[in-house]
């Protein structure tokens, strides 16, 4: 029987990571980097070049293509002393990102804010240049405060200029917490995976970081499929669980767009492997499971697609009887209903030990922290044997974490 991921503790989910192991640059080679492959609980070392050979024949991979945003702004007070703004989701007068980013003149987004402790009444200031050249001026002025973050209202003095552009001139690259160093022009490349697209995430989906041009050519020459996705990693996924059961953790939402043809995509996959190209991917790719069996078992069509935190252990009963097939064509059905080829979602979906995989066979992922609800993923994955993965690749210098090294599960 499976566990109740809601009586988990997260201090079941840890392992020693000494601070070493931890990657602090990129490698010069993104190919270069090491691949532990685990499959059906047999474990090989590779390097990242060689993932095609090792891959299910006739597999779809699909990536997150999502592009990080320079979302880290460094302001002065009137005083002189530096306070951080990170940049975490639009308020005003845009929710929707794309619309937020494009936004002229002013807008107001929730902040995490550093040194903000002498920080009182007023703006403060940050003086830039635009791509073209010209001097630019942004203003910022707290307006609330609530649980760790503030409202910021944002206004700038070239009027005509979009807030992406003004990120892009003015911000830096939000590098994780645990990389204690300033960004680096190195960064603004080896941070952004090579075919990252849709602007919005503040964290990359970094097991796409390894992946050069020649790679994805070559998958395609040895005809695997390949498909995108898109979801917008929030600051969230670096969130430490500190409650003392999983019950008690809040997941964080993060917005996810997929294509009509990706859905069809995914239809005629089946049923041959899919492999998720990161967590977020994998997140999405089960979120979309749960946002048809959602509409399936509606009394009424929803305002709007969520798929909340718990939703696939409250609902498993009622979905035992839904395949992805059916739950893949209901969304596209919701699709055609409405005129469209997009699918705007969101999805709080904590994927954890008692969870049953719907649409997705493998991942390829970076080795994670202790104690995070994504390391509490590759368990449900793997079952036990994600120890055996995680001693290997300590016992065999692996690089962890956002610049390190990867792996291939195939349970």
């Amino acid at each position: 029987m499976n566990p109740d991921p809601r009586q988990l503790s997260i201090h079941d989910f840890t392992y020693p990571l000494p601070a070493s192991r931890i990657a602090p640059e990129p490698l010069p080679d993104r190919a270069a980097s090491r691949l532990l492959v685990s499959h059906s609980g047999v474990i090989t070392d590779h390097i990242f070049r060689d993932l095609p050979s090792q891959l299910p024949p006739g597999a779809l991979l699909v990536f997150n293509d999502t592009r990080v945003v320079r979302a880290r702004l460094l302001a002065r007070r009137p005083t002189g002393g530096q306070v951080e703004l990170f940049c975490l989701e639009p308020v005003a007068p845009h929710r929707s990102l794309e619309l937020a980013l494009q936004q002229t003149g002013s807008c107001t987004w929730r902040c995490l804010v550093g040194n903000g402790r002498r920080w009182k009444d007023g703006p403060v200031r940050l003086e830039f240049e635009t791509a073209d050249g010209q001097p630019a001026t942004l203003h910022a002025e707290r307006q609330t405060q609530e649980a760790g973050t503030a409202l910021i209202d944002f206004r700038w003095n070239l009027a005509e200029l979009p807030f992406a552009e003004v990120l892009r001139a003015a911000g830096h690259l939000p590098l994780p917490p645990y990389i204690d160093r300033p960004d680096t022009a190195a960064d603004a490349v080896r941070y952004q995976t090579v075919y990252a697209a849709a602007e919005g995430a503040v964290a990359a989906p970094t097991a796409g970081l390894h992946f050069t041009p020649k790679i994805l050519t070559e998958l395609r020459s040895r005809g695997f499929a390949i498909g995108h996705v898109t979801l917008h990693v929030g600051a969230g996924t670096f969130q430490p669980v500190k409650a003392a059961r999983m019950a008690d953790h809040p997941m964080h939402t993060e917005p996810i767009i997929v294509t009509a043809a990706l859905l069809r995509q995914l239809l005629s996959q089946q049923p041959r492997p899919v492999i998720a190209v990161g967590t977020t991917s994998l997140r999405t790719l089960e979120t979309l499971y749960w946002l048809g069996v959602g509409l399936l078992l509606a009394a009424a069509e929803p305002a709007a697609l969520l798929v909340t935190q718990w939703q696939p252990y409250e609902q498993a009963e009622a979905a035992a009887g839904i395949s992805s097939g059916e739950a893949l064509t209901a969304l596209l059905r919701y699709l055609e209903a409405r005129g469209t080829d997009t699918l705007e979602a969101s999805t709080r979906l904590l994927i954890a030990p008692g969870y049953r995989f719907r649409l997705v066979n493998g991942l390829i992922t970076n080795f994670h922290q202790p104690e995070s609800t994504l390391l509490l993923l590759v368990a449900a994955l793997l079952g036990p044997g994600w120890r055996a993965v995680y001693d290997h690749a300590l016992a065999h210098d692996y690089r962890f974490l956002s610049y390190g090294d990867s792996s291939l599960l195939l349970p």
